[in-house]
């Protein structure tokens, strides 16, 4: 998974494309994060490394282009793809009793994080996914927000929803856009009406 900053003009994407392409990257899928009001968008760049080539070539390809930048690349699970929003909104209308724990297992597809844990006010865990940990402690949340990791790699952030509040962890990276935070608000609010319905 790659993370890149690029100018937002026509043409931009289908540079980094290119370079990735001669670095030999092959792209499975592309996500748009961010779209600034400073003329920039940050995009989440599914690859396929074909052997023998080094994650490095294509940071390097895609830096060397004018104004785009590699913010962060990491290895992503096999298998792994892109799980875009609408996807996780069709999932909870299945079923609306259980959107929110629906919700809670779908946002580390989502939002490309480690792990997502619903913490009740007495701070015990209400529900986690694998690999988050046993306690947190309460967070108390008015929105969304980033918040102090609970070690030197891990970044959180969370949000309130239903009295409760949802903290997703992403291990090294990347940092929680102000676009991320206002998406996980937006569906935690989604999945609350629904359950609600």
């Amino acid at each position: 998974m790659l993370r890149v900053s690029l100018p937002d003009v026509p043409g931009s994407l289908g540079r980094v494309a290119s370079a990735i392409g001669e670095a030999g990257g092959d792209i499975e899928a592309i996500e748009i994060v961010d779209k600034g009001v400073d003329g920039r968008a940050v995009d989440d760049v599914l690859l396929e490394i074909s052997p023998g080539t080094m994650p490095d070539s294509v940071v390097s390809a895609c830096n060397a282009l004018d104004g785009v930048e590699v913010l962060w690349i990491n290895r992503y699970g096999a298998g792994g793809n892109l799980f875009l929003d609408l996807e996780v909104v069709e999932e909870l209308t299945a079923q609306p009793a259980q959107a929110i724990n629906r919700v809670l297992d779908m946002l580390p597809i989502t939002f490309r994080v480690d792990w997502a844990s619903r913490i009740a006010p007495d701070g015990s865990v209400v529900r986690a996914t694998d690999a988050a940990p046993g306690t947190l402690g309460w967070i108390g949340l008015e929105r969304p927000t980033r918040l102090e990791g609970v070690d030197d790699v891990t970044l959180l952030c969370g949000a309130p929803i239903d009295g409760d509040v949802i903290v997703l962890g992403r291990r090294g990276g990347p940092d929680f856009l102000d676009s991320e935070l206002a998406r996980l608000g937006h569906l935690l609010g989604l999945a609350q009406t629904i359950s609600r319905a």
